[in-house]
């Protein structure tokens, strides 16, 4: 599997708990943090579900 990078890109302020967690789970606290992680079907199921809050790249 390839690997993606995660870069948060809008603020969890006044999203559902659920969406907070799974940003955190990602590793993203701050605006404009970039992850990196191995693109499992769980990691890219985590980034569909917040896709409106953060920007996916190819690595």
């Amino acid at each position: 599997m390839g690997k993606v990078r995660v870069t948060k890109v809008k603020s969890v302020i006044g999203r559902p708990a659920k969406q907070k967690a799974t940003v955190l789970a990602l590793g993203l606290r701050k605006m404009n943090q970039t992850v990196e992680h191995e693109a499992t079907p769980q990691i890219m199921g985590m980034i569909k579900k917040v896709s409106h809050l953060v920007k996916i790249e190819e690595a």
